[in-house]
């Protein structure tokens, strides 16, 4: 009862308010799997951007006289069945899976996120974008990956060049058949907060439905947004993997993890590490990625943060 309370210093009356992001890391290092597979996702990408500079192996340069080596110290993942040095090859394809991994995951978010917010926000809109998700949702999505790649293939093969236009078609093939999650949440997310207090005043003062969209209605949906994202990328990782095992991915001169595993398969009995290295970095990959989105949508949740 007699202590006086302590007086503030004008630096900390008139101090700037703490940034929520920093609030959204103190939630996030809280999460132990996440922070693990923060660091497995980081090294995975040191690994397939740095290293090349280190192993300076041409991952397509062929030499019958070693091939099919074990691990050693010429070559430590060993060599393949045309003699080209593994731990290159998967170097040079995790660039290639990561890259196909981030612009499928981009490309599926813009899409996904744009009919998200139009269904949500126009109610004339709603019925029939969320009518094209449903479809989307009812196609079997592997067989129409398979004709979009049969059927466009070597059409784009010809006009931008076989690596860029497979590239192109895989990414587009897999952000088409991706986007449907994250428009349903999006939608939840708009038509709860298109009621709110700060929505309807912008609109009682006549502010525009771009404006109200971008300033209000895009910021409230950064954390389902960002976790769709971070599960995207997984999602992509592994379908491209699959097209590349069934042989429909990008051409044999350039390796992914899922070629590597498509090359591998006949010499599983033999060679069984051929198949083993691929497949624990794609599962490294697509795990980390996991727990890095569990850990998000943990610390994006203003309900939980703090806990």
């Amino acid at each position: 009862m007699t202590d006086a309370a302590k007086p503030f210093s004008p630096d900390e009356a008139f101090s700037p308010p703490r940034n929520q992001w920093w609030d959204v890391w103190d939630q996030f290092k809280t999460h132990r799997g996440a922070l693990a597979g923060l660091a497995v996702f980081i090294s995975i990408l040191l690994f397939v951007l740095v290293g090349p500079w280190i192993w300076q192996v041409d991952p397509g340069q062929i030499n019958i006289r070693v091939r099919n080596q074990g691990a050693s110290w010429a070559h430590p993942l060993g060599t393949d069945q045309l003699g080209r040095d593994l731990l290159a090859r998967m170097m040079y394809g995790g660039r290639i899976s990561v890259a196909v991994g981030l612009t499928a995951m981009l490309l599926g978010l813009i899409i996904g996120t744009l009919i998200g917010v139009l269904a949500g926000y126009f109610k004339l809109l709603d019925s029939p974008l969320m009518r094209l998700t449903d479809l989307f949702l009812a196609l079997p999505l592997l067989p129409l990956l398979l004709i979009l790649v049969t059927l466009f293939r070597d059409t784009l093969a010809k006009t931008f060049g076989e690596a860029i236009g497979v590239f192109f078609l895989i990414c587009f093939a897999i952000a088409i058949t991706s986007w449907m999650q994250t428009a349903r949440i999006v939608r939840g997310d708009v038509l709860a907060l298109k009621e709110r207090e700060y929505v309807l005043a912008a609109r009682s003062i006549g502010t525009p439905s771009l404006r109200i969209n971008t300033r209000h209605v895009l910021p409230n949906v950064l954390s389902p947004i960002m976790v769709s994202a971070t599960l995207g990328i997984a999602t992509a990782i592994i379908t491209e993997s699959a097209l590349s095992f069934l042989g429909l991915g990008f051409p044999p001169d350039f390796p992914t993890w899922g070629r590597i595993l498509f090359d591998g398969r006949d010499w599983i009995e033999q060679y069984p590490a051929r198949v083993v290295w691929p497949g624990v970095l794609i599962s490294l990959t697509v795990l980390s990625v996991n727990y890095i989105g569990d850990g998000l949508r943990d610390a994006l949740d203003p309900r939980i943060r703090g806990r």
